[in-house]
């Protein structure tokens, strides 16, 4: 079966037509069954079941109904992990929408190009970020003509919210007709950064939603049994699809946490045998480093760690797994592949599944979903062999619909038929034909710090404009916790250039995430011939960085 035949025979497969159709079938079968444990800030509990929850869904997808939200219209949620996101998620799939998550932690700037460029009508807002959207929008206003955006303070906290008695008058939206075909609609647009300032819109439909959720759940033989747990924000793929899309397919129940604690880690896991959890590499250094884990780790429910999203090396790997004795499936993906694309088979031997996270210089990423399929190429397209390194990268069903409105782009990343992920790697095959393939790097320069993608053009721009800088760049150097920290390599204008003020000045204008943490001097940068940056060259410079955990300016 060739590669169009095997695709368009797993798009017969998928079970439902729409999201909706889902929805009505999981109300249905699972009525009372627990859907979602929302841990709150202060550690209270709040459990919904399935019929509960989709009925709470269905009344937002009337109420935003009554906003003038229609299928195919694209609406912003300005949130935090909470479960009254994932019921925003699920009223605009039921309708047809598209929801537009908003990293809460990007600065204005950032916000108001993703308001402006997503063409977003409706926001549904949280009390303590509603100033902030105000200001974008009024920003927008001023810029631009016909501006017209709704902003709706969606805060459920307290007991007189207008928000949850506006949802609560409302009748439960219908569930579409079981033949109406929704799974090329538009569902979520996240957006991602690249090498340049400017983060891209990915385009996801219905039916990469349910394909890759689909693959998920029959790789981690996640059933109506299982109980996962998310700790990852719900505003990155990993947090919507892995936690949240996969368990409802499978019609099993999720943990939500507002926010993750190394400290609680395993005894939330424990009281609410919790069996997988979708983690990035930051989390495991985090559990590694903490001192408060008094259970005896054997004793814990957990079957496997899911772990993706950024780089995880041999050593963590090998310290996590052998102190806990918790097996680590590390896959990868990407926004643009709705989430995973592979994984380690579950089925490998310990002594299969340590060759593969050590032997290679390389934790394996795995095998390919049955969803997609993977290649390497280098620069002309053509497929390289066994051991040679060039570019990951991929198509199937479970690959976007393309960039928001970005022609040039979906030129770039869809060349010769395959979505170029910009990640470099390469495959060994084991003696059953399975191939593994492993990521060595990146071709561009992106920097990821704890599964997060920073753009080194936009803490560039900041660099240069900090007191004492002749010029300047950002460098993403390998870090202990985060995978890899951001660091500024700086010309000084002269001797009174001084670290403290640089990096206090880069503060004042990033996020702590994105902000350099460290600064060193040198007098000339890297560059080729054609005058590009070189910042791998530069790297190591940052080593004896690695192991400090920085705090805020």
């Amino acid at each position: 079966m060739n590669a169009e035949n095997q695709f368009d025979s797993a798009v017969r497969q998928i079970p439902w037509k729409s999201w909706g159709e889902l929805m009505s079938d999981r109300a249905a079968a699972y009525p009372d069954k627990t859907w979602m444990i929302y841990v709150d800030e202060n550690g209270n509990k709040h459990r919904m079941s399935y019929s509960a929850f989709i009925d709470y869904a269905r009344r937002i997808a009337s109420f935003m109904v009554q906003q003038g939200i229609r299928r195919g219209v694209r609406v912003a949620i300005a949130d935090h992990n909470h479960s009254d996101v994932v019921a925003g998620y699920f009223a605009c799939w039921l309708i047809g929408a598209t929801a537009v998550p908003l990293n809460m932690n990007e600065d204005n700037v950032r916000v108001t190009y993703i308001l402006r460029n997503s063409e977003c009508m409706l926001i549904l807002a949280r009390t303590q970020y509603l100033q902030r959207i105000q200001d974008c929008v009024e920003t927008l206003v001023k810029e631009y003509e016909n501006v017209n955006i709704n902003i709706v303070n969606v805060d459920t906290n307290h007991a007189e919210s207008e928000f949850s008695r506006q949802v609560a008058d409302c009748s439960a939206f219908p569930f579409p007709e079981r033949d109406t075909d929704m799974l090329d609609d538009e569902c979520l647009i996240v957006y991602t950064s690249g090498t340049t300032g400017n983060p891209k819109g990915v385009v996801l439909m219905q039916q990469n939603l349910l394909v890759d959720g689909l693959a998920i759940a029959a790789w981690h033989g996640i059933t109506a049994e299982t109980r996962m747990m998310c700790i990852l924000p719900v505003h990155h793929v990993n947090g919507t699809v892995v936690t949240h899309v996969t368990p409802f397919i499978a019609g099993s129940s999720v943990v939500l946490s507002r926010k993750f604690s190394a400290g609680s880690f395993f005894s939330a896991v424990a009281e609410e045998h919790v069996n997988i959890v979708s983690v990035v590499p930051t989390i495991l250094a985090l559990l590694l480093e903490s001192s408060h884990h008094r259970l005896k780790v054997s004793n814990q429910p957990l079957s496997h760690i899911i772990c993706g999203a950024g780089p995880l090396t041999c050593e963590l790997a090998e310290r996590f797994e052998s102190r806990f004795g918790i097996r680590i499936v590390h896959g990868y993906g990407l926004s643009e592949t709705t989430c995973y694309s592979c994984f380690l088979p579950l089925d490998l031997s310990l002594e299969e599944h340590h060759r593969w996270m050590q032997d290679y210089g390389f934790p394996s990423i795995g095998v390919a979903l049955p969803c997609n399929e993977m290649a390497i190429h280098d620069e002309q397209g053509h497929a390289l062999g066994e051991g040679e390194r060039g570019e990951i990268v991929v198509r199937g069903l479970n690959v976007m619909k393309g960039y928001f409105k970005n022609e040039q782009a979906n030129a770039d990343a869809f060349a010769h038929g395959w979505f170029h992920s910009g990640d470099e790697g390469f495959f060994r095959s084991d003696e059953k034909g399975r191939v593994f393939y492993f990521i060595t790097g990146r071709l561009k320069e992106l920097i990821i710090r704890g599964g997060v993608n920073i753009a080194p053009l936009e803490i560039d721009e900041v660099i240069n404009k900090a007191p004492g800088v002749k010029a300047g760049i950002c460098v993403g150097f390998e870090h202990t916790i985060y995978g890899e920290e951001v660091g500024a390599l700086v010309v000084p204008i002269d001797s009174s250039a001084d670290e403290k003020s640089i990096l206090q000045f880069c503060s004042n204008h990033l996020p702590h995430f994105k902000a350099p943490k460290v600064v060193l001097f040198a007098d000339e940068l890297p560059v080729t011939s054609t005058g590009k940056y070189q910042r791998t060259r530069v790297r190591h410079l940052f080593n004896e960085f690695k192991g400090i955990q920085f705090r805020k300016v």
